[in-house]
């Protein structure tokens, strides 16, 4: 029996943008349900006619002539895996340039050809991006709820008699948000993910990129897990790889295309002394953070050495997927000055913020929250909440719009 379909927050922003806007671009890693969404969408709330570049005939002929192609297609469609003939996307701008009907279009992608600069200018003011991530623990757990919402409301989730310890997140770390993954345990989860990110490094990058030394990825990739949840510092990364700065930052910048990691840029308000300008990098999952950290639920629970790191990951993409989603419209960011570090940032256009931190401890103390009382202080009015997740058992204040609320306070 197959697992009943969970729902995608993103599935109201698509089928909204599509009302309004010639090409929606549903873009996402490799087996987040990208397929799947769109294939809902066209069938149940956009009629659409399904084509994917996966298939080799309709591959070669879109790839053969793109303007032949896309001129034979008179009414709605999805074109899934639209990485795979990248030439297709300038006789898209094209034919939506004479026919300016809504909803023409509907793509989805595994890579981010928008980093092709000739692309993405073509097709800007025409299309929409709504970024898939893999599944987020509301989802998974059918909650309408956003974290991030909550917090410049000023109200994060009032959870009591949540689970305590390492308990409370160890199992939910360790499966991640990929729906197949999911499903699996153990020994079994660990061969999805060593193929899982084969086939990414292989066939994703070469559809994106003519990068030389592609043996170099899967190392590369290991080191930067290593670091996820730190600053990313390309010198050292390279001179452990023997390569050019440049060159180590390029090859980097290839795993954020494929939708493996995820930088946040550094937040510089101009409010402290000495401010960090490096970002924070993260594995996009906490799953596969914990296979490239060979890091199963009893190390994850017990190893301090990857407990934060991969706590705070996970804390970390758990807020950029609802940010995607949110009403907010707000910037995550990471924020480290002379006088301390503040792990996730969030400023609204609006220019409110609010800040996170993240422990992996049941017990605080004062010094916890002392970088986010800090940061509210500077802030004044504009400081709308201020959050330690932590593995302890209830939301409690902490004082002017501070708050300890246990992590499931991200789903629940």
């Amino acid at each position: 029996m197959s697992a009943p379909l969970i729902d995608r927050s993103a599935r109201p922003q698509i089928v909204e943008a599509l009302r309004d806007t010639r090409v929606v671009f549903v873009m996402g890693a490799r087996q987040v349900g990208k397929s799947t969404l769109t294939a809902l969408v066209a069938t149940e709330d956009h009629p659409a006619r399904l084509l994917t570049l996966d298939d080799r005939n309709t591959r070669e002929a879109a790839a053969t002539d793109p303007a032949g192609f896309v001129a034979g297609l008179q009414s709605a469609v999805v074109i899934d895996e639209v990485q795979r003939a990248p030439d297709l996307l300038l006789a898209i701008k094209e034919v939506v340039d004479r026919d300016q009907r809504a909803g023409r279009f509907l793509l989805t992608g595994s890579a981010n050809v928008l980093s092709n600069r000739k692309v993405k200018d073509a097709l800007t003011g025409r299309m929409e991006i709504v970024r898939l991530w893999p599944l987020s623990q509301a989802e998974i757990h059918g909650s309408t709820n956003n974290f991030v919402d909550a917090l410049f409301a000023g109200s994060p989730p009032s959870i009591d008699d949540a689970t305590v310890g390492r308990a409370a997140f160890v199992d939910v770390v360790a499966a991640g948000g990929y729906p197949e993954a999911r499903s699996r345990a153990g020994r079994r989860r660990d061969r999805w993910f060593r193929d899982y990110v084969e086939t990414t490094l292989d066939r994703d990058l070469r559809d994106v990129s003519d990068v030389l030394r592609l043996h170099e990825m899967p190392r590369l990739l290991r080191l930067l897990a290593a670091q996820s949840a730190g600053l990313l510092h390309y010198k050292s990364v390279a001179d452990r790889l023997q390569l050019h700065p440049a060159t180590m930052k390029s090859y980097a910048q290839l795993l954020e295309t494929v939708f493996l990691t995820a930088p946040i840029p550094a937040w510089r308000p101009g409010l402290g002394p000495r401010e960090v300008h490096a970002p924070k990098l993260h594995v996009v999952d906490s799953g596969l953070l914990a296979h490239l950290l060979a890091a199963d639920p009893t190390r994850i629970a017990d190893d301090d050495q990857v407990t934060g790191r991969l706590v705070e990951s996970f804390v970390a993409m758990e807020v950029i997927k609802h940010a995607e989603w949110a009403q907010t419209d707000a910037r995550v960011h990471h924020y480290r000055d002379g006088r301390g570090e503040v792990d996730i940032v969030l400023e609204s256009r609006a220019g409110e913020i609010a800040a996170i931190e993240v422990k992996a401890s049941a017990s605080l103390d004062a010094r916890d929250w002392r970088a986010l009382a800090k940061l509210r202080d500077r802030a004044g009015r504009r400081f709308r909440a201020g959050v330690i997740v932590h593995a302890g058992r209830q939301t409690l204040p902490l004082g002017d719009r501070l708050h300890a609320m246990p992590v499931s306070g991200l789903w629940a």
